[in-house]
Formats: C-alpha cells, structure tokens, sequence
C-alpha cells in the first residue's frame, strides 16, 4: 500500500465531496451569486450556506468580492482555474497518469452580449476578447457609454488585439436576440432589461478599472481575469439556440 493511501482523500475530495458544497460550486460555476441569491437556489438557512462559502474561501476556491452598487452586498465567485489545478492534482493522487481531460475542440459560444456601465472598458475588452479566441458573433453595450478607454485599447494590445469600438446605448441591443447576456458589473445587473428568446443571464461580477487611481495596471489585471473567464465560457456547452423571430 502506497504510504499516502491512508492519508483519505485529496482536501478538494473532501471540500467537493459534500453534497452542498457540490451544489453551491455548480451555482457560482455559472456565474457571480450573493449570498441571498445561494440562499434562494439552494433553500438552505443563511448561516448554514455563509459556514460552507467561508470552507470554500479558506480552501481558496471562492473569492469575494464587494458590490460596486450596493457596498453592503458581497459577490462571491468560484476560481475555476484552481478547481481545476486541483481537479488535476486530485487526478495524479490517484494514478500519475491520471489528469484533467480537456476537449480539443471547445464549442464555440455564439451570439453573445457582453454588459457594463459605461462600455469604455470591462464589455468592448471582453467582447474583443472572445472574439479573437472564437471568431463568435460579439456584441458589448452599456447603461452609461463613454468614450473607449485609452488603457482598455493599451491592454488589449497586449494580447494583439486592436480595440475598435464605438460605445453602444443598451437600448440599442435589447431587441437583439443573444444566447448569452453576461453582465461584468453590478450596477448594470440591476438595469438589465428583458431580452428576446431567453438567453442565458450570467454575471462576472469585476471592478471598474477606470475608477482604479493605478490606471493601467487595473486594466491590465482586469484583461487578464477576463481572458481567463472567457476561456472557461468557450469551454462551455452552449444553450439551447434561440428562436428566430
């Protein structure tokens, strides 16, 4: 018997293991939630779903984040890159030839809205974003719109993108049909306006680089969390299509 074999199993065996833990990570998997909102998907007590989201975050799996519309609400979400370092690692506990499968040809995610404030920073770098990793139709807009950033185009350059684009009115997408609307701040989760065919709502909930006095750098960090969050979204089954009006 290995000299491991009885130590049990790896800890995110154990953290995953439970089954409301498990359920709480497949809710923040599809996006951001605030306590009340884990509440209500799980039907389970407040104080029992804040003791598993604290051995969630002392395991580091779960980061919080506060709202930038209501600063007595927290935003809770789950890393999925080290899910999957973990995932991985839990893998080679078992066998060393044991791994993370990824597929070599991920879905292409089609039709998809990205939302902020202003459309100067976090929406036209996301959009640019999965387009240039996709080629998906991409669309950004905001509740607010601004002129585009000059540090949103300097970070996407980074990445060998050229950032294009005109700020966009919300209202001028909300009769568009999307398969996914992904909000990226949360002021503009608490605008949003129903749109045709049902597609699928998530929300990234990320702050405002342009309120950041780092400039730059902030924009740099914020790239970077979207570039990983997209790569995760392209590796996601894609909704049901939407109707054609």
């Amino acid at each position: 018997m290995r000299p491991d074999a009885m130590s049990g199993p790896p800890p995110f065996v154990r953290l995953a293991g439970d089954p409301l833990r498990w359920r709480m990570m497949l809710e923040l998997a599809r996006g951001d939630r605030r306590v009340r909102e884990l509440v209500d998907a799980l039907g389970q007590p407040q104080n029992l779903v804040s003791y598993h989201l604290r051995r969630l975050r002392t395991a580091e799996l779960v980061t919080a984040r506060r709202s930038s519309f209501d600063g007595r609400d927290t935003y809770y979400h789950l890393d999925l890159r080290r899910c999957a370092d973990a995932l991985a690692g839990t893998g080679a506990a078992l066998h060393p030839a044991l791994g993370l499968v990824r597929p070599d040809h991920a879905p292409i995610p089609s039709r998809v809205l990205f939302l902020c404030t202003g459309n100067s920073g976090r929406s036209p770098m996301a959009a640019a974003l999965l387009r240039h990793r996709t080629g998906a139709e991409v669309a950004s807009a905001g509740s607010r719109p601004k002129p585009l950033n000059p540090h949103a185009v300097r970070a996407m350059a980074d990445y060998g993108i050229t950032l294009d684009h005109e700020p966009t009115h919300l209202d001028a997408v909300r009769q568009r049909r999307f398969q996914w609307v992904i909000s990226l701040c949360d002021r503009v989760r608490e605008v949003l306006p129903p749109f045709p065919g049902g597609p699928q709502l998530v929300h990234w909930s990320l702050p405002d680089p342009a309120r950041d006095p780092e400039g730059y750098p902030a924009f740099r960090r914020v790239a970077a969390e979207l570039d990983t969050r997209i790569g995760f979204l392209a590796a996601t089954p894609l909704p049901e299509e939407v109707n054609e009006a």
